[in-house]
Order: structure tokens, then C-alpha cells, then sequence
């Protein structure tokens, strides 16, 4: 298991698994079962696991090892909350979701995973790429699905694909497909007995009109769905967030949704959606949010790895650390 947990955090620091980055939309610790009250990670009201080798677990370690004492505790403001997995898109996602669902399941936590390989992915912007085609998507999300196996996990679905439909970013003739596969995958990955799903449905300053998200969702099986999610790699804050979320719910008959609150802690800074600067880590991943339709705040963006090659920051997914730090400094805990 060890081996496999070092596997996957290899994944994440070479940057398969990448964070989406489009102007719009995002566009990516503890390991005992001891006192779960010393852990940041685990703050009442968190049910979600933590990995102990993400790649800001392991810059803790290393500016510990360089004696950057003050540094080093700021980034375990990441290191020790739980962040989601984003397998990679370009190999068998499988080792990499095994791996966390096992070692979760293990501290009886929830896994949170993003899925993200849908065919034209990100209209050829910071995060193109995806499955080659259809049959290929369909492999991989059975692949990813069935690493799922019996444990408690939570999976976003596919951020932009639905809103890059809505706001015509996605050419038409690749409407029908996407929409088959969005609710494809919904069906698969609910076949997994603890699984909850919840569908990307972009963010408050983008589909800025709810109702115009409803009948996409709706082909694209939102129905099936445990819900939506809103803001992924985005900084729109709580209040604006929810918000948006409670109107698209009741246009929804209720579904519920949940929130990245990854780096919205100072909000947006206009006109920069690409690793602006002076932003601040948000709200610690919780499913304690006084909502009754907010399932949960979560990190699904993974704080520190880079929208895109903009703002002097490397390639979308990677990890960068000095904006890792800058989101940390910012926040207000």
C-alpha cells in the first residue's frame, strides 16, 4: 500500500493529474487514526481523507529539511487538509484511485476524486487534451470506477464540460457525444455501492444565468447524479457561490451541490482567471455548511499547482510552490 500511495503522489508532482484552467472556469497530512483532533485536516465537520504525500506534504518536508521553519508550517496549511485526487487522463487511472480509496477506507474517510478526460477537453486552452475518443473515455471511466470498488468516495465530474457546451466554447458537433458520455459515466461510476457524483457545473461568473445550465445538465444525467459542483479551480466566493448554487438547485427539483473553496478566500481579481496574484486559500474542506442544499466546501482544486503557463507560473497541474506559499500567507487560518 505504501508503495501505491508514493505512486500516485509521483503522479501528481510530474503533473498527470492536471487542473483545469479555462478563462471561465478553474479553468488539482495526516495518515495515523489517532487523535484526529491535532490534525488540521481533520477540523470538525471534515469527513475526507488527507493524502500524506502530496506534493505539499512533501514541500513541508523539504523546507523543514532546509530549516524554513516558517515556511514550512504555512504550506502544512495545505499539507494537512484534504485536497482531491485528479487521476491522470493518459494512463490506466486505476493504481492511482486504488491506492487512495484503500488507504481512506482504511481511516474510515471519504476519498474525493475529480474526473477529468472527457474527449476536447478544455477547447484546446492551458488543459486540452483528454481521451482520444469516445470508446477510449468510456475504458478509462470503467477503469476509474471500478478502482472505486466499496470505498466511501466522492467524485466531481468532468469541470467544464457541461458550461464549455453552454457558452459554445465546445464546437456543436461534439454536444450529443459529450452529454452521452457525462451521463455514461454518471450511471458507471453509481454502480459503485458508496460513490457519490456530482456533475461540474461551472461558476457564478460564467453560466451567469442558472437556467441556462438546467437542460444541459439534465441531458448530461444530472438526474442520476448525487448533484452538481460549482466553482472548480475558481476563486468566486462563498456567498456569491451558494447563492448561484441554491437557484440552480430549485430549477433542478433540489439537487444538492457542493463548493470548491480552494483558493476563494479573498475572492476573484478582475480580469486575471489565471494564477492571479494575492489570493488566499478559502473555507477548509467541511460538509458542516449550513446549507441545507450544500453537501459540502472541498478543495477540489489542489491549492499550489498552476492554472496554466500565465502569470510566470509552469504548466497546468504542476506544483508551484511559491504560489502554493502566497495562498497560504493570504489566508485568514
Amino acid at each position: 500500500m505504501r508503495r501505491l500511495i508514493h505512486a500516485l503522489a509521483a503522479l501528481a508532482v510530474l503533473g498527470l493529474a492536471a487542473g483545469c484552467s479555462s478563462a471561465h472556469g478553474r479553468a488539482d497530512t495526516a495518515s495515523d487514526t489517532g487523535d484526529d483532533t491535532t490534525k488540521a485536516g481533520y477540523a470538525a465537520g471534515s469527513p475526507f481523507w488527507v493524502d500524506p504525500e502530496s506534493p505539499a506534504a512533501r514541500q513541508a518536508q523539504l523546507w523543514e529539511q532546509q530549516e524554513r521553519e516558517e515556511d514550512a508550517e504555512l504550506i502544512r496549511r495545505i499539507a494537512d487538509r484534504p485536497v482531491a485526487l485528479w487521476p491522470p487522463g493518459e494512463i490506466d487511472p486505476a493504481p492511482t484511485v486504488r491506492a487512495a480509496a484503500s488507504a481512506a477506507s482504511e481511516e474510515g474517510r471519504t476519498a474525493v476524486f475529480v474526473a477529468y478526460n472527457i474527449p476536447h477537453r478544455d477547447c484546446g486552452q492551458h488543459s486540452a487534451g483528454g481521451a482520444e475518443d469516445a470508446d477510449t473515455y468510456r475504458e478509462w471511466i470503467g477503469q476509474f470506477a471500478d478502482a472505486l470498488g466499496e470505498a466511501e468516495t466522492l467524485v466531481v465530474l468532468e469541470p467544464d464540460a457541461v458550461a464549455h457546451v453552454v457558452d459554445g466554447c465546445t464546437p456543436g458537433e461534439y454536444h450529443a457525444e459529450r452529454e452521452q458520455l457525462l451521463s455514461e459515466a454518471i450511471t458507471r461510476l453509481k454502480q459503485q455501492p458508496n460513490t457519490k457524483v456530482y456533475l461540474d457545473a461551472g461558476n457564478a461568473d460564467w453560466i451567469r444565468e442558472p437556467d441556462k445550465l438546467v437542460e444541459p445538465l439534465q441531458r448530461a444525467g444530472i438526474e442520476e447524479a448525487d448533484g452538481f459542483a460549482l466553482n472548480v479551480s475558481n476563486f468566486q466566493t462563498n456567498e456569491v457561490t451558494t447563492e448561484f448554487g441554491v437557484q440552480l438547485s430549485k430549477a433542478l427539483d433540489g439537487k444538492h451541490f457542493v463548493v470548491d473553496t480552494s483558493r476563494n478566500g479573498n475572492g476573484p481579481l478582475p480580469g486575471v482567471w489565471c494564477n492571479p496574484p494575492g489570493r488566499a486559500l478559502g473555507t477548509p474542506p467541511t460538509s458542516d455548511t449550513g446549507e441545507q442544499a450544500l453537501d459540502a466546501y472541498l478543495w477540489i482544486k489542489r491549492p499550489g499547482e498552476s492554472d496554466g503557463d500565465c502569470e510566470g507560473g509552469p504548466d497546468a497541474g504542476r506544483w508551484w510552490p511559491e504560489y502554493a506559499l502566497e495562498l497560504a500567507r493570504n489566508a485568514e487560518d
